[in-house]
């Protein structure tokens, strides 16, 4: 029989409808205290970590999160669920991906309808995760994100609608396994990744979105001698507009790493465009181009990459290999 931990944070999978329609906490976690069908295969150890809406998660939350699966590997548990509120849940995820070993499974899910409302998905969800981190195929794969029937990984799973229960997809790739009535099923593989087993995050690591006619104001904003890092979501293939550019190269000569992602929904950031704010010119000005994450999981991986004290060409290898 196989030992899983169900580490519970909070979120709309542990919420109720109140008799207004408002979607509030609960003092106590309705989906710990029902009845998951596990047919007497599976012990499961339940730990409620936090009761916090996912907004209120922070890197430091998500350390101690992973310290306490670090614990429980060393405790000799099969596999890890975390149930957790989907706004931030993909950072969460791929946070722990960065930072964990890749031995036993870690999965996460949660619910886009909260525990008391028709066609309530977080029961369910939490069964279909429990299943997936006690299969036997599912060691070895990183960090994993179950919802709808779905097994997608943390790298590159995202939030893609404010209310569907289909929420959550993989840009250009797709999941990489579906959830059976009795097994989860994998058609696909994930590159191995680089693995920091950091023990404190960095606070002042930034993102900022590029748009039409954005100038310099707000880079200058934040240039203000604590800024440890930004990550830029440029326009297209990876460009900005020309206005930004002395703003930005203020940054760089303050030491502050950038990194540039696209905006776009698929596709990654390329040097293609020399012109003046084009992807060739930020490269050249010392833009670190991230391939294929988005703009929420270049922080999250700068934000690793600086607490685990990588500077220089270390840093910008890390951030920029496709396959970590």
């Amino acid at each position: 029989m196989k030992t899983i931990l169900a580490i519970h944070t909070g979120g709309t999978i542990s919420m109720s409808q109140n008799e207004n329609g408002e979607v509030v906490q609960n003092d106590e976690n309705p989906i710990a205290e029902q009845e998951v069908i596990l047919n007497g295969e599976i012990n499961l150890i339940t730990d409620e970590m936090f009761n916090l809406p996912s907004p209120h998660v922070t890197p430091r939350v998500m350390l101690q999160i992973k310290q306490r699966i670090k614990q429980a590997i060393a405790d000799g548990v099969d596999g890890v669920v975390i149930t957790h509120g989907t706004d931030t849940l993909e950072e969460t995820a791929y946070f722990l991906d960065l930072t964990l070993p890749a031995t036993i499974p870690v999965v996460l899910t949660g619910a886009m309808r909260s525990s008391n409302e028709i066609g309530s998905d977080g029961l369910y969800n939490f069964q279909s995760a429990i299943r997936v981190a006690a299969a036997d195929a599912s060691y070895g794969k990183g960090v994993l994100v179950v919802m709808n029937d779905e097994i997608h990984t943390a790298r590159y799973v995202t939030k893609t609608h404010t209310t569907n229960v289909a929420t959550f997809r993989t840009p250009t790739f797709g999941p990489i396994g579906i959830v059976t009535q009795k097994s989860a099923n994998y058609f696909q593989e994930l590159i191995e990744t680089e693995v920091c087993d950091i023990d404190s995050v960095l606070d002042n690591v930034y993102l900022l979105k590029a748009y039409a006619g954005m100038d310099g104001t707000l880079f200058d904003a934040i240039n203000d001698g604590t800024t440890r890092g930004l990550v830029i979501e440029g326009l297209g293939a990876g460009n900005l507009p020309p206005e930004t550019l002395p703003a930005v190269q203020r940054l760089l000569d303050n030491q502050v790493p950038i990194v540039l992602v696209s905006r776009c929904y698929n596709g990654v950031a390329q040097d293609i465009y020399d012109y003046d704010g084009g992807g060739i010119e930020l490269k050249k000005m010392g833009l670190i181009l991230c391939k294929g994450l988005n703009g929420q999981k270049a922080r999250i991986k700068l934000l690793v990459g600086l607490s685990d004290g990588k500077k220089g060409s270390d840093l910008v290898e890390f951030v920029n290999n496709a396959v970590s």
